[in-house]
């Protein structure tokens, strides 16, 4: 787990690269890689790779990036992990290859020589790298299926630039720091920004399970090679045709212990995130299977939650005594997280609603002397844990009717009257959004409605065309042949999965240079998966992940309610509120209006008739873009 960045003058009117400027952004990601780090300089002077490194796979030097082959015609900086690499190990040794090393890295050079840029089919990890490919002057970027590691790039129309982090490579060259439409009205719409979109128009992402070529030209791409419907739109394999429910649990035992076994390798102790939910719960039954060895697990806990059903801290710790885990319960109260909110906000990376709990847990995890842990997340969009599978199929059938313009209007008028604050406006929105399943999901998903995030903004008509909707949801709902608890699991991984869940564990665990490690987000678990899971999940969800330890888990643990892995953030930003605090949009975001909305909003939420996580959001918004000095 690493952070990489590098600059490619491809234009022959380009400016060199300085290595001043590719060693400032290399090491304003040195929380990412505090164990080494490195720098490549091609003897043409026009491409230059930087590192930084978090030593998981082989310790030694040897293990050192940015890593050249043998003839130094192919070069790779790499973030990730490479799971499966000892497999590929021994197919390249079958081959009369030499390895100099015992890495993951090594892999990829040799990988990338045979079978070029498809070499991301034989991958099973979580990875974003750059290889430059002195043979044909292009250099290549891949980022994996699902998006965990993150990769951003700039191109100039002379230079292309890219980096672990958006911050990060806006310390480089001056890029501009205008804002781009898309990003911001897709923040407010989902709490979140849209891949490829970030908060300014000069920086792209790459897209998960994507490729890209960079040659004299300039970039071309990017190029898509998986997406989450994949694993849906495919037929159940002969060896998963069963009906029987035992039979299916089986299988999904057998696909979850090989994913998780997976996810152990590497050359240190590997932890657990531990919540009292099923997911976090399954991993430790599972891992203990596989490793056979204690694993080291750790919860966090708020003084606030202390006594109440929200507490998980006690059922954590049975749940691992119950697996033989060494377990260890870090407890904070409301004045430390207060302390750490500025620092939280000046190393988010994109702005983003969630995150403070994971960038707290990482932190604990790390002070206990783990630099490698696995997280649940994945399990809900996976098995379909959500409310959203519950209520879309409930919603769906609703469609008809808001068709009809009485009882459409009906709707309206008394969804106005009866329900305060954020349900009032999503009551509202309903008629309409009703009539299509991709409204239909916002209405569920969403923060702010589309005519909120109008007022909010009050902005241009160019900002109001500005497409909000995620690109990897586009065409989703109109998938023919699927059922819609398999669309609605593909919108989950196609939008709150990479975009908000995903992204911010990354740059909140790599804050304290910890790698996050995720068992239920695996491409290759879910090809394995998918087709059986559309058919057995709608009417067992996430029991079918319960089942699958053989160690069945404990049933205290199975009889609590779902409630997230959640912080007391409702009621410490109701309090701020109600003592005064009224945040404000920057004015290149909000017109006087706009944070006239604002206002309005921060005191509903002190009455209690708005929804803490909108004013949160504008929180969020503001204080990032001024901490990035936009």
């Amino acid at each position: 787990m690493c952070g990489i960045n590098g600059i490619f003058a491809y234009a022959p009117s380009a400016p060199k690269p300085e290595a001043e400027e590719c060693l400032r952004v290399r090491d304003a990601m040195s929380a990412r890689g505090p164990d080494g780090s490195g720098l490549f300089r091609n003897p043409t002077g026009r491409i230059m790779l930087g590192h930084r490194r978090l030593a998981i796979i082989d310790l030694a030097e040897s293990g050192a990036q940015p890593m050249s082959s043998p003839d130094d015609d192919v070069v790779v900086t790499f973030n990730g992990e490479i799971y499966n690499y000892r497999a590929i190990r021994a197919e390249l040794q079958e081959r009369g290859i030499h390895l100099n090393s015992a890495s993951d890295t090594e892999v990829l050079l040799h990988l990338y020589r045979i079978h070029g840029l498809a070499m991301v089919d034989r991958l099973a990890g979580m990875f974003a790298f750059a290889i430059w490919d002195s043979r044909k002057e292009v250099l290549v970027l891949a980022r994996d299926p699902y998006g965990i590691k993150p990769l951003y790039y700039s191109d100039d129309g002379r230079s292309f630039r890219f980096a672990s982090s958006v911050r990060a490579l806006m310390t480089g060259a001056a890029l501009s720091r205008d804002f781009d439409p898309a990003g911001v009205r897709g923040f407010l719409a989902w709490g979140s920004i849209p891949d490829p979109h970030t908060l300014f128009r000069s920086v792209r992402a790459l897209p998960p399970g994507s490729v890209m070529e960079v040659g004299s030209e300039g970039p071309s791409g990017p190029r898509e090679y998986w997406r989450p419907c994949d694993a849906y739109d495919r037929p159940i394999a002969d060896g998963q045709r069963s009906t029987r429910p035992e039979e299916s649990q089986v299988q999904i035992r057998e696909a979850l212990l090989e994913s998780v076994t997976r996810h152990l390798v590497a050359d240190i102790p590997v932890g657990l995130f531990l919540s009292a939910g099923v997911d976090s719960a399954a991993l430790l039954a599972l891992a203990t299977e596989a490793g056979g060895t204690p694993l080291h697990t750790v919860t966090l806990a708020f003084e606030e939650f202390r006594g109440t059903p929200q507490d998980e801290a006690p059922l954590a710790k049975s749940t691992a005594a119950f697996y033989g885990a060494q377990h260890e319960t870090v407890v904070l109260s409301a004045e430390q997280v207060r302390r750490g909110l500025d620092d939280f906000v000046r190393t988010m990376d994109q702005p983003s609603i969630d995150g403070l709990n994971t960038y707290l847990v990482s932190q604990a995890v790390r002070q206990a002397g783990l630099k490698a842990a696995m997280s649940g997340v994945g399990g809900d969009e996976l098995f379909g844990g959500y409310a959203t599978f519950r209520r879309m199929p409930i919603l769906r059938r609703l469609g008809p009717l808001a068709r009809v313009p009485l009882l459409s209007d009906m709707a309206g008028t008394l969804g106005a009257r009866f329900f305060p604050g954020t349900q009032q406006a999503k009551i509202r929105a309903a008629p309409q959004a009703l009539r299509q399943p991709a409204s239909t999901y916002h209405l569920l998903r969403g923060l702010f409605t589309i005519p909120e995030v109008a007022t909010l903004l009050g902005r241009s008509t160019a900002w109001a065309a500005a497409d909000p909707e995620p690109a990897k949801m586009k065409g989703v709902w109109k998938h023919r042949g699927l059922s819609l608890w398999a669309k609605t699991a593909i919108a989950e991984q196609s939008n709150y999965l990479p975009n908000q869940l995903l992204r911010t564990t990354d740059w909140a665990s790599m804050a304290h240079s910890l790698e996050v490690r995720t068992p239920l987000v695996d491409y290759k678990l879910s090809m394995r998966l998918a087709p059986l899971l559309a058919t057995a999940a709608p009417h067992s969800g996430k029991g079918l992940l319960a089942g699958a330890p053989r160690k069945a888990l404990p049933p205290a643990l199975l009889a609590r309610p779902k409630s997230g892995f959640g912080l007391p953030l409702q009621r410490w930003v109701a309090d701020d509120c109600r003592k005064g605090w009224r945040p404000s949009l920057p004015p290149e975001l909000a017109t006087t209006s706009g944070n006239s909305a604002v206002q309005q909003l921060a005191a509903q939420v002190a009455a209690g008739t708005n929804s803490w996580s909108r004013i949160w959001a504008v929180r969020i918004l503001g204080e990032y873009a001024e901490s990035v000095g936009a």
